[in-house]
């Protein structure tokens, strides 16, 4: 005979015992959001306890408790203000449907507000037409402007809630100001976060210090100088000026001295002829005589041709405020990217040597064209190899030197099929920070922003250094004859170092013969052939370099000696065939 169960103990095995309380309201909510996606049984039951609850005389649907919740939760942490706009409007529908459009506007300048960046200093670029960046899309009118909603995850008003207006200005000034950036393509949501937290929180109240300020008119000033100098003084040769770009010298300056404080002390530049000259005396410290003796045929090797001056490498110890840093650019046998291979294989060995493993100690800087990235496969093929074991150098900094011409192709529809000359760094969903050339306090939020990335997250970014080329692709072209409408603007813009200076002026940090001070004192420096820039002294040897004395002034057909003692080819031979404790060795071999 069966023994009869208890009341209890039939209650503590129904589906209706408080041990499944949790997994019940989890059910109720989906009835009451989307009733059909319950199996008909529990929508049967939940009808039946609707209708006993619920008189006939009063019958008004259940809502939320999740929701209402939540609501609470957050309406406790609002300011009184807030909470008496929230009251009207926390049960209209129309409000909640507005709500989800404002976080949608927020999520569509997340993804695609560079595309009205103010980037092109010389404004012939007036961004790309994108519904999604227009409150009209979303259905928003002029009555909207003053209605508060709820900001979600943007954190540019600094606070939870904010009017629509107050909202589309903020999205406006951090997304499509001097820098646009594309950073959604990335799919590791840690960098995204990141990324997001100094956008929108560090980049609209960015303000360098009257100290920063000043070097930075001092950096545009000697990148200006060097190539009015050379222009003066070699009157018709070739030089691959910087002019128009002028913002690389500050912006090289900031990351070499930001790497600094993360404990960067090696640094590998790779580059073609643009602005090469510049970088040598400006950033790695070359005497500016050993650079002049290049164009009056002095010091240069019978077996090399005339323009060997935009092929030469160079190394040096630089000082900055937190210690030394070693400057490496290496030699270039083309302008144009093979190169970024080199720097890479470079910088793998320096890290080796110096047992970098997490790749905190040396870094890569490549300095591309804006043509040339988009059109060499090497660029392409470097990337691949950016995160791939056992090449990775922890990520390179990328500098496009985007004068927006190429060699003479100016329309974009014809250089590229790509908006970006930088599109192909989305294939391992890099950064990329465009920025406005002739905006160079932006161009130092973009060399800090990056550097910081590099060095957090061991990967490469890019920075699109929109400017303009104020001469022809060399001193001997002319460029009006391809490029007549873009070379009229440029040769009535002023230098990006004028430029800086009539701000300091008006912001009543400098006077007005500030910049041409500068200058003079920055050309009796060049007259005397000095170098410019703070260096440990040549006693102060690279400890990590190789030593090339045995290859240097030789013929290559010399024969080296290869030989090695018979004793230590046995010892490494007898060596090889020791398997390490634990290794399983593939059967086959």
């Amino acid at each position: 005979m069966k023994t009869q169960k208890s009341m209890q103990e039939m209650w503590k095995n129904s589906y209706l015992s408080d041990g499944n309380d949790a997994y019940l309201e989890d059910l109720y909510e989906i009835y009451l959001k989307t009733p059909n996606a319950l199996t008909p049984e529990w929508r049967s039951y939940f009808d039946e306890l609707a209708k006993s609850g619920v008189s006939a005389s009063n019958a008004s649907p259940d809502v939320s408790h999740v929701e209402i919740r939540d609501y609470f939760a957050k309406l406790v942490k609002q300011p009184a203000s807030v909470i008496s706009n929230m009251s009207a409007t926390s049960n209209d529908p129309v409000h909640t449907q507005k709500q989800e459009k404002v976080i949608d506007l927020i999520a569509a300048y997340r993804r695609v507000g560079h595309l009205q960046a103010t980037i092109d200093p010389l404004e012939l670029y007036k961004g790309t037409v994108n519904p999604t960046l227009d409150l009209s899309y979303y259905g928003f009118t002029d009555a909207d402007l003053n209605t508060v909603f709820d900001v979600g995850s943007f954190i540019g008003l600094q606070k939870s809630s904010a009017t629509l207006n107050e909202i589309y200005r903020s999205l406006r000034k951090i997304y499509c100001g001097t820098l646009g950036i594309e950073y959604m393509q990335i799919n590791r949501l840690e960098e995204v976060a990141w990324l997001q937290q100094r956008l929108e929180r560090e980049w609209p109240n960015f303000k360098p210090t009257a100290e920063e300020k000043l070097r930075i008119l001092d950096r545009l000033v000697v990148a200006d100088g060097l190539e009015k100098f050379i222009g003066f003084k070699y009157v018709g040769q070739k030089r691959f000026s910087l002019e128009g770009g002028d913002s690389l010298i500050p912006l090289l300056d900031t990351i070499i001295n930001h790497g600094a404080i993360s404990g960067i002390k090696d640094i590998v530049i790779g580059m073609a002829h643009r602005g090469r000259l510049n970088v040598l005396v400006n950033i790695l410290g070359k005497e500016s005589g050993m650079v002049f003796a290049g164009f009056e045929g002095k010091n240069i090797d019978e077996s090399s041709s005339g323009d060997v001056k935009y092929h030469m490498g160079y190394s040096s110890n630089i000082k900055t405020k937190n210690g030394s840093v070693h400057l490496t650019l290496a030699f270039n046998p083309s302008h144009l990217e093979i190169v970024s291979p080199v720097v890479q294989g470079s910088v793998r060995s320096r890290q080796r040597r110096r047992k970098d493993t997490e790749h905190k100690l040396v870094m890569p800087i490549q300095l591309h064209g804006d043509a040339a990235f988009a059109g060499q496969g090497v660029v392409m093929e470097t990337f691949n190899m950016s995160q791939a074991r056992w090449f990775t150098v922890g990520g390179s900094i990328h500098i496009v030197i985007n004068n927006q011409v190429g060699f003479t192709t100016s329309n974009p529809l014809d250089a590229r099929s790509g908006l970006y000359c930088t599109d192909v760094a989305k294939m391992i969903e890099a950064p990329i920070l465009h920025v406005n050339g002739n905006d160079p306090e932006a161009v130092i939020f973009a060399a800090n922003l990056a550097a910081d990335y590099r060095n957090k997250f061991k990967r490469d970014v890019v920075i699109d250094l929109v400017c303009y080329r104020r001469h022809g692709h060399n001193e001997a072209d002319e460029p009006s004859a391809t490029q007549p409408i873009m070379y009229k603007i440029i040769k009535s813009m002023p230098t990006p170092a004028a430029l800086y200076a009539k701000k300091l002026l008006a912001e009543g940090l400098v006077d007005e013969k500030a910049e041409q001070q500068l200058a003079e004192n920055y050309r009796k420096e060049l007259d005397a052939g000095n170098g410019v820039v703070s260096k440990f002294s040549e006693d102060n040897v690279y400890e990590y370099s190789n030593l090339w004395e045995n290859f240097l002034g030789k013929d290559w057909t010399v024969k080296g000696d290869t030989r090695l003692p018979i004793k230590k080819l046995t010892t490494l031979a007898k060596t090889l065939e020791i398997l390490p404790e634990g290794f399983v060795l593939q059967p086959l071999l």
